[in-house]
């Protein structure tokens, strides 16, 4: 069997699916949603209560570990919808009122990072995975699908907690789409010409992309549309920056 270290976003809702068939299965389905969509560690995942989640304003305090950037995160509603569902399924369970825990096991207590790991395992396995899932895949998982929607590097840091940037680059590092805006440098000055068909020089090029920076680019706010790949060219970025 092929051994990667995340799952694709179609892979993890397959998962879903498969954990919801379960006798455990709304936990089970919200336990890998959050997990995915939230990118959360399994200390992460297993130290929710259900005071971090507001489901009026849909919210969840999601606390990062490893000295990571805490952090309030949207909650989408489907994960309300599935919140919900379990919290109702959790109520008739035995000593489910002593904990505020979001994820308990049969006995009222806790779920603990083996339960979770085989939780989790097992959607994988029934929902046909192609490589032996664990928690932290899901985490993966998120990182990569939110660099696949060109979010910016920098929010994916945030969002996922990463106090080092570095460890967030291996997302969008692999993201071919992100070379789609690329102009590369050779092909501008193959393109380039003046009005009376000359040939634009290099330094010509440079001039004309700075100027163009200050046509549409403002210093008091900070916006850029234009960024500078060195060695490459430049990539129209929008807003994003």
């Amino acid at each position: 069997m092929n051994r990667r270290r995340f799952l694709t976003a179609k892979e993890v809702q397959a998962m879903m699916q498969a954990a919801r068939q379960g006798p455990t299965g709304e936990r089970d389905y919200c336990l890998i949603l959050l997990a995915f969509r939230h990118g959360m560690r399994i200390s992460e995942l297993l130290d929710l209560h259900y005071h971090d989640l507001d489901l009026h304003e849909g919210r969840v305090n999601v606390r990062r570990l490893k000295n990571g950037f805490s952090t309030i995160h949207p909650l989408r509603f489907d994960e309300r919808e599935a919140i919900e569902r379990w919290s109702q399924v959790r109520a008739g369970w035995k000593a489910a009122a002593k904990t505020d825990a979001l994820f308990i096991s049969r006995r009222g207590t806790p779920l603990s990072r083996q339960q979770a790991y085989r939780i989790i395992r097992s959607a994988g396995e029934n929902a046909g995975t192609v490589t032996h899932t664990h928690p932290h895949m899901l985490r993966h998982a998120c990182g990569y699908e939110l660099a696949e929607r060109g979010t910016d590097t920098r929010l994916i840091q945030d969002y996922l907690g990463h106090r080092n940037i570095r460890h967030t680059v291996r997302y969008t590092a692999s993201n071919a789409a992100r070379f789609a805006g690329i102009w590369e440098r050779n092909n501008l000055l193959e393109e380039l010409w003046d009005k009376d068909q000359n040939f634009i020089d290099e330094h010509a090029l440079t001039v004309n992309i700075n100027r163009l920076r200050s046509k549409i680019e403002s210093k008091d706010d900070g916006v850029k549309y234009i960024k500078t790949i060195y060695g490459i060219g430049y990539m129209w970025i929008g807003e994003d920056a």
